[in-house]
């Protein structure tokens, strides 16, 4: 990759990015929404940091560097955070993995790769399920080739260890009135009945439209009930969102019937307070636990 000079080619490089280093943050902090707050920090951090840090001659490595900081940040902040380096470093080869366990290990889910310490679920997030290379790992994680193997040894190992395991997921349910709440809702908008919509959002609503536009107030707001009126490509359904009370939207015309987004929702005093709408970031939904009203989790 060039080396990076301008402004423009950071913003460029941040659009086509944004996918793959927000899986890499998912995955660190175990939440496809947790890992979407992380990764708007970084990426605030990479802009603030790009006037004084003169040329960049790996600016992919860069952001991963920002982006893995910053998940540590937020790990610590949650008191979760394990140790950042493994045992005594050791030398070790490394053996590709096969399509085979390639593919488990870019299917595991963001639960269980907190189960791993720092390091290990750092290191086996960068080369299995984003590809990067042991220099590209101990580029972002600053350590050692040795110790970036044995954290991929031992990642790898305890991932195979568990992988048969039932997971420690909590059976979400949605209360009732969470559930009368979201159903009107979601009823009202897919009746494109958004006269009904704009009574139940509050004078200050607050708007978040993930990596396009943030928006407040009620007469602001709007114009983007009325983007919605316009497209045909969605259709809502009450759920939850790794145990958040949420909407996941679905095209009516697609035929595998998987959301390819999800909406949450701020309530206060009978009033919407806040609509965080992630049509614009769809890569959001990778790996998140959803649960629909009418079906089981996917």
């Amino acid at each position: 990759m060039p080396e990076l000079n301008a402004t423009v080619d950071i913003e460029r490089l941040l659009v086509a990015l944004r996918p793959k280093l927000h899986r890499y943050c998912a995955r660190m902090v175990g939440s496809v929404i947790d890992g979407e707050d992380v990764l708007q920090d970084a990426l605030t951090k990479a802009v603030e940091a790009r006037a004084s840090a003169g040329s960049i001659g790996n600016p992919e490595g860069w952001l991963f560097r920002i982006a893995h900081n910053t998940a540590l940040d937020f790990l610590r902040r949650r008191n979760r955070q394990d140790a950042l380096r493994g045992p005594a470093e050791v030398d070790m080869i490394i053996d590709p993995l096969d399509a085979v366990e390639s593919r488990q290990v870019a299917a595991t889910s963001l639960r269980t790769f907190m189960r791993l310490p720092v390091a290990q679920r750092s290191s086996v997030i960068l080369m299995d399920v984003l590809g990067c290379s042991l220099n590209e790992i101990c580029a972002v994680m600053d350590c050692s080739v040795p110790a970036a193997k044995a954290a991929l040894h031992r990642g790898r190992t305890q991932l195979r260890e568990i992988a048969n395991e039932p997971e420690d997921a909590p059976q979400d349910i949605l209360s009732n009135a969470d559930r009368a709440r979201l159903d009107a809702y979601v009823a009202h908008f897919n009746a494109r009945d958004f006269e009904a919509i704009r009574a139940m959002i509050s004078d200050d609503v607050r708007l978040d439209l993930v990596s396009r536009t943030r928006m407040r107030g009620k007469a602001e707001v709007a114009s983007y009930f009325g983007n919605y009126a316009q497209v045909n490509d969605w259709r809502l359904e009450t759920g939850l969102v790794e145990g958040r009370p949420g909407i996941l939207v679905f095209d009516p015309n697609a035929p595998d019937g998987t959301p390819n987004y999800f909406v949450l929702l701020e309530w206060a005093g009978g009033k919407v307070t806040t609509i965080r709408d992630f049509r614009h970031a769809p890569y959001v939904i990778d790996g998140a636990q959803y649960l629909t009203s009418r079906a089981g989790r996917n």
